[in-house]
């Protein structure tokens, strides 16, 4: 669907799962930008559903506020180079100054 033809332009790929980093990407059309942003499988967590949940609610912090790095990039400015130095360091980021308790 992505990749065929008919796919729509991507501009960024990026891979969450780090089984899925090791693994070999399909060629996007376009070229599109890609970083891996490790994240924790919150689904991998077995404990109580508090727990569970926290798991779940860690994750989803952390990958809203990647996000929020990467929306206020200066993205019409930076060239390809330094803009993949960005990504890079956006997918390292830690968590959010935010707590989930």
């Amino acid at each position: 669907e992505f990749s065929g033809p008919k796919a729509p332009r991507i501009d960024f790929v990026f891979t969450v799962c780090d089984s899925a980093a090791a693994e070999v990407c399909p060629v996007w059309p376009g070229q599109p930008v890609s970083a891996h942003w490790s994240l924790p499988d919150p689904a991998a967590v077995d404990g109580t559903q508090h727990q569970i949940h926290l798991a779940f609610a860690k994750t989803y912090q952390m990958l809203e506020h990647r996000i929020a790095l990467l929306v206020d990039l200066p993205l019409e400015s930076l060239e390809s180079v330094s803009l993949q130095k960005q990504l890079d360091a956006i997918g390292n980021a830690g968590p959010s100054p935010k707590n989930i308790s």
